[in-house]
């Protein structure tokens, strides 16, 4: 019976060839949520999103958040967003492609955010996780951090937290670590 099925998936195959048209490729239930998520986007103003290999591949697309409030005001911060095939089961892989002085990510890009690893839940969508970055800007978190030493100086000194932020941010050196200019 198996052998009668793959015959008639063939026998369809090669009438849709016939016709002219190309094979019609099968979405995953990880597409066809995804697909549904970035539908019902509603994205702040200060928000983005792009898809750099097309609109083909909605597994792949980046965010850019532009921050309008809080410490890093007047920066472009871009994540790229890598969507697994069994999406909402398994949260996306997110990280950050802009060089960032910050406490809840370090400088090879990750990201420390709850609703990426331990509270990831399939109700969960993809603005949730963009909403929880731009709050990781507005209100950077040094309780959780993956940057240490800027989870340190935001709890003990403020002010020299947002020199460091600004310094970073316009293009110069903290610490003994360059960034590159984000604003």
């Amino acid at each position: 019976m198996i052998k009668l099925f793959k015959v008639k998936e063939k026998q369809k195959e090669l009438a849709e060839n016939a016709n002219g048209k190309a094979p019609v490729k099968k979405q995953c239930a990880g597409e066809l949520r995804l697909h549904k998520d970035i539908s019902e986007l509603n994205l702040p103003k200060t928000c983005s999103i792009s898809f750099p290999n097309g609109k083909d591949d909605l597994m792949n697309f980046e965010v850019t958040i532009r921050p309008d409030e809080g410490y890093y005001l007047g920066g472009t911060f871009s994540f790229t967003f890598q969507v697994p095939s069994i999406y909402p089961h398994e949260a996306p892989k997110v990280k950050c492609k802009t060089k960032v002085y910050h406490p809840n990510i370090d400088l090879e890009g990750n990201v420390c955010l709850n609703i990426l690893r331990e509270d990831w839940k399939p109700v969960l969508n993809i603005n949730t996780i963009i909403y929880g970055l731009f709050h990781l800007f507005t209100q950077p978190n040094c309780e959780d951090p993956l940057n240490h030493d800027a989870a340190a100086i935001l709890r003990d000194n403020p002010k020299l937290f947002e020199s460091n932020v600004r310094r970073a941010m316009t293009g110069g050196y903290v610490g003994q670590t360059f960034f590159p200019r984000c604003m």
